[in-house]
């Protein structure tokens, strides 16, 4: 391949990182839980709902959209995220202002949700192929934007919110979105067959493990595997991100005033954003060097403890420090698990493989928001949530162990043989 000249595969990863800041923000919507159910007399329950249907939403998209991919190219594909991401956005904004539930489960939930796996699924699995040799390192950039994008919608929406509303937040929000994730969409496009980096050889192997069909994929049990530690991760950290401004509101001093518990759970979600960026580029720079396996097993082990005592905080310190480290995880696990399967089924069609994946964090998405909204309005309290999380990944941890790659189990069988 040398002498070829090629796109710039940075320029491409910023464009991909763009995409993915703005498509992050579906994880700042918490930030307007309190605003939405003081407008319009809806419960917790009700609102919630929105953010999970935009999940579940995404599950069917990213598999839509990873085969898209993979026959028709990646930039149709993101074009067609960026469309309907600001366009569902556009919407929310109305359903708000006419006071219409039904119409932000469709904008937000649906459209968003919708528009929200076609564009998240294009960096992944375009980044992957232009970068085979730093596979951890560029999943974990990507989805760090992802992290990231929580932060500028929970620093910049409880004033936009108390100084213009709610409905035109989302109008303003919106605008922004339709113009920067379909601009970076175009940008969007992959490596040609054969590609390699400059300087950079392919390990042994690596020309086999290429070519995995969607088929081959879910008919190993590899997939099944990967799909539920990729569910339980999400399941956990998406049902703290659902509740976490009014969790955090909760712990607040009862004689602040609505409006400064928002501010200051706004700037408390700001840290999670940061931490969640951070952990992705952390735990996925990691898994190059100590192998996915042991960072998913290390993930669920800590959070086991993490959520166990969150169960019983009520000091916002202690909170904001726990709360902290599982948002780090769950960014981790979204920014590890990419790399793993392109090592376990190759990166020819990793497209839809891993958009067939994603149907994890639609799941996940179901289950986890509605769980903790759920079991909130019951008890009045979350405490049962957490400890429920809490054993469910102490469980999940005979997951890692039994996802050894085949390679792998034959290495260790050759080494006890």
């Amino acid at each position: 391949m040398a002498g070829k000249s090629y796109p710039n595969r940075w320029l491409i990863a910023l464009a991909g990182i763009v995409m993915q800041i703005c498509l992050g923000t579906v994880y700042g919507w918490s930030v307007f839980t309190k605003p939405l159910m003081a407008a319009h007399n809806w419960s917790n329950s009700d609102v919630t709902l929105t953010f999970t249907i935009a999940i579940g939403s995404l599950a069917i998209s990213s598999a839509a959209g990873g085969y898209i991919l993979d026959t028709k190219g990646a930039r149709i594909v993101a074009t067609i995220g960026g469309l309907l991401f600001g366009l569902g956005t556009l919407i929310t904004g109305f359903g708000d202002q006419i006071g219409s539930l039904t119409v932000i489960y469709l904008g937000y939930g649906l459209i968003c949700g919708l528009g929200l796996g076609f564009g998240y699924i294009t960096p992944i699995a375009t980044l992957v192929k232009w970068f085979p040799d730093k596979r951890g390192l560029i999943t974990g950039l990507a989805v760090m934007g992802f992290g990231l994008g929580s932060l500028m919608l929970t620093i910049l929406s409880p004033g936009m919110i108390a100084s213009m509303g709610t409905a035109m937040t989302f109008y303003i929000f919106g605008g922004i979105f339709l113009v920067a994730v379909t601009a970076a969409a175009q940008l969007m496009i992959e490596p040609p067959p054969g590609y390699v980096p400059a300087g950079w050889t392919p390990p042994a192997g690596a020309k086999a493990a290429a070519g995995m069909t969607l088929g081959e994929a879910v008919s190993s049990k590899y997939f099944y595997l990967l799909w539920a530690m990729l569910f339980i991760n999400i399941t956990a950290g998406i049902a703290l991100i659902s509740q976490a401004s009014p969790m955090a509101q909760d712990l607040m001093p009862s004689s602040m005033s609505a409006a400064d518990k928002a501010k200051q759970a706004g700037v408390i979600l700001g840290i999670f954003a940061i931490v969640n960026g951070i952990g992705r580029l952390f735990w996925a720079s990691a898994s190059d060097k100590i192998g996915r396996r042991t960072v998913f097993f290390t993930l669920f082990a800590t959070q086991a403890v993490a959520f166990y005592f969150l169960s019983a905080t009520k000091d916002m310190m202690m909170f904001t420090v726990i709360c902290s480290y599982i948002y780090a995880c769950y960014g981790g696990g979204f920014a590890t698990m990419p790399a793993y399967a392109a090592d376990v089924f190759g990166t020819k069609y990793v497209g839809r493989i891993y958009g067939w994946m994603l149907t994890a964090w639609g799941a996940a998405g179901i289950m986890g928001p509605m769980l903790f909204a759920r079991i909130r309005q019951a008890s009045g309290n979350y405490s049962e949530a957490l400890t429920i999380t809490a054993v469910a990944l102490a469980v999940a941890l005979v997951l890692p162990l039994l996802a050894a790659p085949p390679k792998e189990q034959q290495n260790n069988k050759a080494k006890t043989a």
